[in-house]
């Protein structure tokens, strides 16, 4: 157990590194005004925790590495990757249903969660 836990954040630390330092170089090289910096982890994240999953599915991966690079890392670079697999995962289990309200119950709660959280502080 305590294996794991420090592999996760290991695989963390990287993560969290690598999205700020994304974040510095959209700062640095793109127009202000639109969270590049948001949208290109997530996309990314997208891509490598899909790309891992193929890979434990086809044994190319262990568990160890999984925990590092998708539950760590993925998980601090960006919580969307794990949305997105899950969603994935879900429709390819035959339950597209489930896919759909978990994707508008997190969009759109998850909006509204916000917006509340922001109006309570003003």
């Amino acid at each position: 157990m305590l294996r794991a836990l420090l592999m996760v954040g290991i695989g963390g630390f990287f993560g969290s590194v690598a999205r700020y330092g994304v974040k510095l170089l959209t700062d640095k090289f793109l127009p202000d005004g639109f969270p590049y910096a948001t949208l290109i982890v997530n996309l990314l994240g997208c891509f490598i925790i899909g790309l891992l999953f193929g890979m434990v599915g086809n044994k190319q991966i262990g568990n160890n590495t999984w925990l590092v690079f998708a539950t760590g890392f993925c998980g601090a670079f960006t919580t969307f990757s794990t949305f997105a697999l899950e969603n994935n995962v879900l429709a390819a289990d035959g339950q597209s249903n489930s896919a759909i309200v978990y994707t508008v119950i997190s969009l759109v709660v998850g909006l509204l969660l916000c917006r509340l959280g922001m109006g309570l502080v003003r």
